[in-house]
Protein backbone atom coordinates (compact mmCIF):
# COMPACT_ATOMS: atom_id res chain seq x y z
CA UNK A 1 0.00 0.00 0.00
CA UNK A 2 1.28 3.44 -0.83
CA UNK A 3 1.04 6.43 1.50
CA UNK A 4 -1.93 8.12 -0.26
CA UNK A 5 -4.03 4.95 -0.09
CA UNK A 6 -3.16 4.44 3.57
CA UNK A 7 -4.25 7.99 4.41
CA UNK A 8 -7.52 7.48 2.51
CA UNK A 9 -8.26 4.29 4.44
CA UNK A 10 -7.38 5.84 7.80
CA UNK A 11 -9.51 8.95 7.16
CA UNK A 12 -12.54 7.16 5.72
CA UNK A 13 -14.91 8.76 8.24
CA UNK A 14 -13.47 12.28 7.99
CA UNK A 15 -16.10 14.81 6.94
CA UNK A 16 -16.12 15.53 3.23
CA UNK A 17 -16.15 19.24 2.35
CA UNK A 18 -19.06 20.03 0.07
CA UNK A 19 -17.90 21.70 -3.10
CA UNK A 20 -20.00 23.99 -5.24
CA UNK A 21 -21.30 22.14 -8.33
CA UNK A 22 -20.42 23.72 -11.67
CA UNK A 23 -24.06 24.28 -12.69
CA UNK A 24 -24.89 26.07 -9.45
CA UNK A 25 -21.70 28.11 -9.77
CA UNK A 26 -22.64 29.30 -13.26
CA UNK A 27 -26.24 30.08 -12.28
CA UNK A 28 -25.23 32.14 -9.28
CA UNK A 29 -22.67 34.10 -11.29
CA UNK A 30 -25.31 34.80 -13.95
CA UNK A 31 -27.68 35.86 -11.18
CA UNK A 32 -25.12 38.30 -9.79
CA UNK A 33 -24.61 39.80 -13.25
CA UNK A 34 -28.36 39.98 -13.86
CA UNK A 35 -28.95 41.62 -10.47
CA UNK A 36 -26.34 44.25 -11.25
CA UNK A 37 -27.75 45.04 -14.68
CA UNK A 38 -31.37 45.05 -13.51
CA UNK A 39 -30.41 47.18 -10.51
CA UNK A 40 -28.97 49.80 -12.86
CA UNK A 41 -32.01 49.69 -15.14
CA UNK A 42 -34.35 49.92 -12.15
CA UNK A 43 -32.56 52.95 -10.73
CA UNK A 44 -32.39 54.57 -14.18
CA UNK A 45 -35.98 53.73 -15.12
CA UNK A 46 -37.29 57.32 -14.79
CA UNK A 47 -34.69 58.45 -17.34
CA UNK A 48 -35.33 55.44 -19.58
CA UNK A 49 -39.12 55.96 -19.51
CA UNK A 50 -38.74 59.66 -20.29
CA UNK A 51 -36.46 58.89 -23.24
CA UNK A 52 -38.78 56.16 -24.55
CA UNK A 53 -41.81 58.42 -24.29
CA UNK A 54 -40.01 61.18 -26.21
CA UNK A 55 -39.04 58.71 -28.95
CA UNK A 56 -42.64 57.53 -29.28
CA UNK A 57 -43.86 61.13 -29.52
CA UNK A 58 -41.25 61.85 -32.22
CA UNK A 59 -42.35 58.77 -34.15
CA UNK A 60 -45.99 59.87 -34.17
CA UNK A 61 -45.23 63.50 -35.07
CA UNK A 62 -42.44 62.83 -37.57
CA UNK A 63 -44.70 63.18 -40.57
CA UNK A 64 -43.98 59.66 -41.76
CA UNK A 65 -46.98 57.62 -42.67
CA UNK A 66 -47.50 54.85 -40.17
CA UNK A 67 -49.81 51.93 -40.64
CA UNK A 68 -52.78 51.50 -38.35
CA UNK A 69 -51.03 48.61 -36.67
CA UNK A 70 -47.92 50.71 -35.96
CA UNK A 71 -50.05 53.57 -34.61
CA UNK A 72 -51.98 51.17 -32.37
CA UNK A 73 -48.73 49.69 -31.02
CA UNK A 74 -47.31 53.15 -30.32
CA UNK A 75 -50.49 54.24 -28.54
CA UNK A 76 -50.52 51.03 -26.51
CA UNK A 77 -46.86 51.61 -25.58
CA UNK A 78 -47.54 55.23 -24.62
CA UNK A 79 -50.41 54.16 -22.38
CA UNK A 80 -48.16 51.60 -20.66
CA UNK A 81 -45.41 54.22 -20.24
CA UNK A 82 -47.82 56.72 -18.69
CA UNK A 83 -49.15 54.06 -16.32
CA UNK A 84 -45.60 53.08 -15.34
CA UNK A 85 -44.61 56.71 -14.77
CA UNK A 86 -47.68 57.20 -12.58
CA UNK A 87 -46.64 54.25 -10.40
CA UNK A 88 -42.87 54.68 -10.74
CA UNK A 89 -41.94 54.67 -7.04
CA UNK A 90 -43.85 51.49 -6.06
CA UNK A 91 -42.58 49.70 -9.17
CA UNK A 92 -38.98 50.69 -8.39
CA UNK A 93 -39.34 49.57 -4.76
CA UNK A 94 -40.81 46.22 -5.76
CA UNK A 95 -38.08 45.80 -8.37
CA UNK A 96 -35.27 46.55 -5.93
CA UNK A 97 -36.74 44.22 -3.30
CA UNK A 98 -36.84 41.45 -5.91
CA UNK A 99 -33.25 42.12 -6.96
CA UNK A 100 -32.03 42.08 -3.36
CA UNK A 101 -33.90 38.83 -2.63
CA UNK A 102 -32.45 37.18 -5.75
CA UNK A 103 -28.95 38.33 -4.84
CA UNK A 104 -29.20 37.11 -1.23
CA UNK A 105 -30.78 33.83 -2.37
CA UNK A 106 -27.93 33.24 -4.81
CA UNK A 107 -25.38 34.00 -2.09
CA UNK A 108 -27.00 31.47 0.22
CA UNK A 109 -27.17 28.86 -2.53
CA UNK A 110 -23.44 29.33 -3.12
CA UNK A 111 -23.10 28.30 0.53
CA UNK A 112 -25.34 25.30 -0.32
CA UNK A 113 -28.17 26.55 1.93
CA UNK A 114 -31.65 25.26 1.03
CA UNK A 115 -33.36 28.45 2.20
CA UNK A 116 -31.47 30.37 -0.47
CA UNK A 117 -33.60 28.68 -3.11
CA UNK A 118 -36.84 29.93 -1.55
CA UNK A 119 -35.46 33.43 -1.08
CA UNK A 120 -34.42 33.45 -4.74
CA UNK A 121 -37.85 32.21 -5.89
CA UNK A 122 -39.54 34.93 -3.80
CA UNK A 123 -37.25 37.48 -5.45
CA UNK A 124 -38.29 36.31 -8.90
CA UNK A 125 -42.01 36.07 -8.17
CA UNK A 126 -42.53 39.24 -6.09
CA UNK A 127 -41.82 41.73 -8.92
CA UNK A 128 -44.01 39.81 -11.37
CA UNK A 129 -46.97 39.69 -8.98
CA UNK A 130 -46.41 43.25 -7.73
CA UNK A 131 -46.21 44.76 -11.18
CA UNK A 132 -49.27 42.85 -12.40
CA UNK A 133 -51.23 44.09 -9.37
CA UNK A 134 -50.14 47.68 -10.05
CA UNK A 135 -50.16 47.79 -13.87
CA UNK A 136 -52.19 44.78 -14.93
CA UNK A 137 -51.10 43.15 -18.14
CA UNK A 138 -50.50 46.50 -19.90
CA UNK A 139 -46.77 46.05 -19.31
CA UNK A 140 -46.63 42.90 -21.45
CA UNK A 141 -47.15 44.56 -24.81
CA UNK A 142 -44.16 43.22 -26.71
CA UNK A 143 -41.87 40.26 -27.10
CA UNK A 144 -39.05 41.85 -25.10
CA UNK A 145 -41.26 42.67 -22.12
CA UNK A 146 -42.68 39.15 -22.08
CA UNK A 147 -39.19 37.67 -22.38
CA UNK A 148 -37.69 39.82 -19.60
CA UNK A 149 -40.75 39.80 -17.38
CA UNK A 150 -41.85 36.19 -17.57
CA UNK A 151 -39.68 33.80 -19.57
CA UNK A 152 -36.30 34.56 -17.97
CA UNK A 153 -37.61 34.31 -14.38
CA UNK A 154 -39.36 31.01 -15.15
CA UNK A 155 -36.22 29.71 -16.86
CA UNK A 156 -33.94 30.59 -13.94
CA UNK A 157 -36.33 29.21 -11.31
CA UNK A 158 -36.48 25.99 -13.33
CA UNK A 159 -32.69 25.81 -13.62
CA UNK A 160 -32.25 26.46 -9.90
CA UNK A 161 -34.90 23.82 -9.17
CA UNK A 162 -32.77 21.30 -11.05
CA UNK A 163 -29.81 22.26 -8.83
CA UNK A 164 -31.72 21.95 -5.52
CA UNK A 165 -30.38 18.45 -4.93
CA UNK A 166 -26.97 20.00 -4.18
CA UNK A 167 -28.33 22.29 -1.47
CA UNK A 168 -27.60 20.32 1.68
CA UNK A 169 -27.52 22.86 4.53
Amino acid sequence: MNEATTNDVLNYDAPVKNTLPQGLNVLTILTYIGCGILGLFTLLSPVIFKFSKEMMEKATSSGQELTEKQMAEIQKGQAAMELAQTHMVPLMIIGMIGIILCFVGAMWMRKLKKDGYWIYVAGEIAPVIGSVLIMGTAQYNGVSSILLGLVIPVLFVTLYTLQRKYLVK
